[in-house]
């Protein structure tokens, strides 16, 4: 039966969304998926990860991002040391500052976990003995925050665990890897699309900056996203939109201009499309709460 690893278990009780557990080293445990996702640094030995009928070889250095609902395991253990460093994306807010404008944070924590099937888990990251050792360094300073929980623990955990992510895209930006630098061109353009919720963005541009042709661009971007380009601009542009109807006091016609909409019925309509209601009633609900 497969085991399925419940938040309550896994977290404290104070509801801080972010854990650390060392395996060192990692016993035989059977095939189980998370109500949470985790970052897996391998630090030493080797095994096998398993994903339904794949099976790939771990060995250290190998950091890679398993999402809760992918079931996984670990065999043929050989000393294998694993730091899991687990966390709730829907209590994380991941996309603050400019870390979406980093192609590696794209294609680290989106892409790669979409694709590895498709890369035989070649995208995955792999760093270097001292990139591993820097990030051990930040490991252990988020270790000793959420072991110690003086007061201010929450801000500083989460910055040392921001830092951690932050280190981890930079390093897959770098990757050497012709799977990762796939995974790359095609995370350049979504990081492009960050940056441009207010302008017209087409098809001929986001294929430049992947280096690909048009075709295969919307098909690669269709299989990493399972939307349409555009269709992810306007998906961008739409949860903008609901946190500055959110935060501000502007009209919803400002709104629309705002986020990159000329015509504010045509906002509207995709707005309650996506959102299930319209930007004047999410207004509404927001403020009753």
């Amino acid at each position: 039966m497969l085991k399925i690893l419940k938040t309550s278990e896994w977290f404290p009780r104070d509801g801080f969304p972010v854990s650390v557990e060392r395996r060192e080293p990692q016993g035989s445990f059977p095939p189980h998926k998370h109500e949470f996702s985790e970052i897996v640094v391998v630090t030493g030995g080797k095994g096998l990860h398993v994903v339904g009928r794949e099976t790939w070889p771990l060995t250290a250095g190998d950091v890679f991002v398993i999402g809760g609902p992918r079931s996984h395991a670990y065999e043929d253990l050989d000393n294998l040391k694993l730091i899991n460093i687990l966390f709730r994306p829907e209590k994380i807010q991941l996309g603050q500052g400019d870390l979406l404008l980093l192609p590696g944070y794209h294609a680290m924590f989106s892409l790669e976990p979409a694709w590895r099937r498709r890369h035989q888990f070649n995208s995955r990251l792999r760093l270097t003995a001292r990139q591993l050792g820097v990030l051990v360094g930040c490991v252990e300073q988020l270790e000793a925050e959420l072991r110690e929980r003086s007061p201010g623990f929450a801000f500083m955990a989460q910055a040392f665990f921001m830092q951690l992510v932050g280190y981890l895209s930079r390093c897959y930006g770098q990757s050497k890897c012709a799977d990762s630098r796939h995974l790359l061109r095609i995370a350049r353009a979504m990081t492009h699309l960050e940056g441009c919720l207010t302008r017209p963005v087409n098809l001929d541009e986001l294929a430049h900056l992947a280096g690909m042709s048009k075709r295969s661009f919307a098909r690669a971007f269709h299989g990493a996203t399972g939307m349409p380009p555009i269709a992810y601009l306007i998906q961008l542009r739409i949860n903008r939109a609901a946190e500055l109807l959110r935060s501000g006091t502007e009209s919803i016609t400002e709104v629309a201009f705002r986020v990159g909409f000329a015509d504010s019925n045509y906002f509207t309509r995709q707005f309650r499309k996506l959102m299930g209601k319209s930007p004047r009633q999410h207004r509404q609900a927001l403020e009753e709460l």
